[in-house]
């Protein structure tokens, strides 16, 4: 029989982050490939991380967005009016279940849109699906914080 945790060892093991293996960095490692692809205005790098099947709930949209193309048409159009884009990704915690994965985390960013500048930080949890040896994140929902 095993011993049982002391309630202190037991609160400290809930409350540290899963220890990462390569395919949870994989899925973290794409997530940044996204955001430096719109930091650098990268619209088709960005494309090549998402699914065909993308859907989104956006931080200030009433209704789910589906479609890759869809997603592209307002990335394209944000692309055109952000500069200077950062974000950065706090507490991520990635879990992977065979070909599918999802990593939930909280962001900060900033940026500059139509020339003024702009920050926001919320809570995202993003879905994604690993196709032909690629993770591809095929469901985005943010939410905005204060």
């Amino acid at each position: 029989m095993k011993p049982a945790l002391k309630p202190l060892a037991l609160f400290c093991l809930l409350l540290s982050p899963a220890l990462a293996g390569p395919e949870e960095e994989a899925v973290k490692n794409t997530l940044i490939a996204m955001w430096k692809a719109i930091e650098e205005g990268d619209l088709e790098g960005y494309s090549s991380h998402i699914h065909p099947d993308y859907t989104v709930f956006g931080e200030n949209d009433p209704y789910l967005a589906s479609g890759k193309e869809l997603e592209l048409r307002g990335m394209r159009s944000y692309l055109k009016r952000a500069r200077n884009v950062r974000t950065e990704m706090h507490q991520p915690q990635v879990t992977v279940r065979g070909d599918t994965a999802w990593i939930v985390y909280y962001w900060t960013d900033e940026g500059f849109s139509e020339g003024k500048r702009f920050t926001s930080r919320g809570k995202s949890t993003r879905i994604f699906v690993k196709q032909e040896g690629r993770w591809l994140c095929i469901h985005g929902h943010f939410t905005a914080l204060p």
